[in-house]
């Protein structure tokens, strides 16, 4: 089959990473689809009230990706946003799952998102998709999204979970928010700067899930990461060199718990080094394996 004749369906598709994808999927030739949340009008819709995904059967699907979900760090958390960070992952994919699955003629693959999150704090060692889950909110988070494709899995739908770590992209996420306005400076370290970041180019992403859509004896869960985590000082020192702006001295522990409450803790100041071991079963190389060289291409290219 060819990528023309490839229809794929994509739940938020207005992401900074479903923007990137729906651009660079259409390129290769597939025809991608959104998954419409506001609108029951398109072939593809979320009706949210009643829970239900409705997917046109007359439009045969090849993959689905499913990337939607609150935005973890746009709000403080309190008991309801940590509720709606959970909800709106579970309720959506389980939905999505069992739509597919209910159809005569299912797509051939789901790639569904999670995140790095899924192994908690990995402190001096680190994780691949061998280790264990965490116990923390943010594991909590990945534990159950993943668990929501399971109508899809016993349908025979090839699952692919995505743990993403931070993907660098300026048009939105982490690099965004660390590139100060009117290119006056960078953020600095946050803490004490030795926690580890893992991240990943969006250049990577994008042909990462397109390798794993036509994998077609791959399935289970993939660590969406470089595999050369930065510890957060050093992560400043490479983004001030990359833009050539002035780095902004280290942003106390306290003053990021003041800011940001529960989030600093689990998010920023906790040391989260994730490797993949799944790259050579896929037969995948980086193309963006070294930090400063990544962002200077991403700072050059503008994406």
């Amino acid at each position: 089959m060819s990528n023309t004749q490839k229809n794929i369906l994509i739940a938020g598709a207005s992401g900074m990473i479903g923007k990137a994808l729906s651009k660079y999927l259409s390129e290769a030739g597939y025809r991608t689809y959104p998954l419409l949340r506001h609108s029951l009008s398109g072939p593809f819709c979320y009706d949210q009230k009643l829970g239900v995904v409705h997917l046109d059967p007359a439009i045969p699907l090849y993959g689905v990706i499913n990337l939607a979900g609150a935005n973890i760090s746009d709000k403080r958390w309190n008991g309801n946003r940590k509720q709606e960070i959970i909800s709106s992952r579970e309720l959506l994919t389980k939905a999505l799952s069992e739509a597919l699955a209910s159809l005569k003629n299912k797509p051939t693959v789901l790639m569904s998102g999670s995140a790095i999150g899924y192994y908690g704090p990995t402190g001096s060692d680190y994780a691949t998709e061998e280790s264990p889950a965490g116990s923390d909110f943010l594991a909590e988070v990945a534990i159950r999204w993943e668990q929501a494709t399971l109508a899809a899995r016993e349908a025979g739908i090839r699952t692919i979970h995505m743990r993403f770590g931070i993907v660098l992209s300026v048009t939105g996420g982490v690099l965004k928010n660390f590139l100060l306005p009117m290119r006056l400076a960078v953020v600095g370290p946050i803490g004490a700067g030795q926690q580890k970041i893992s991240w990943i180019s969006i250049h990577d992403v994008l042909r990462l899930v397109e390798l794993c859509l036509v994998k077609e004896d791959f399935h289970g869960p993939v660590n969406f990461v470089s595999n050369h985590a930065q510890s957060s000082n050093d992560f400043s020192i490479a983004l001030s060199s990359a833009s050539g702006r002035l780095r902004l001295p280290a942003l106390p522990a306290l003053v990021a718990r003041l800011m940001f409450g529960e989030m600093a803790d689990a998010a920023l100041l906790s040391s989260s080094d994730v490797r993949s071991i799944k790259f050579k079963e896929l037969v995948f190389e980086l193309q963006h394996s070294e930090l400063e060289s990544a962002l200077k291409h991403l700072l050059e290219t503008n994406t």
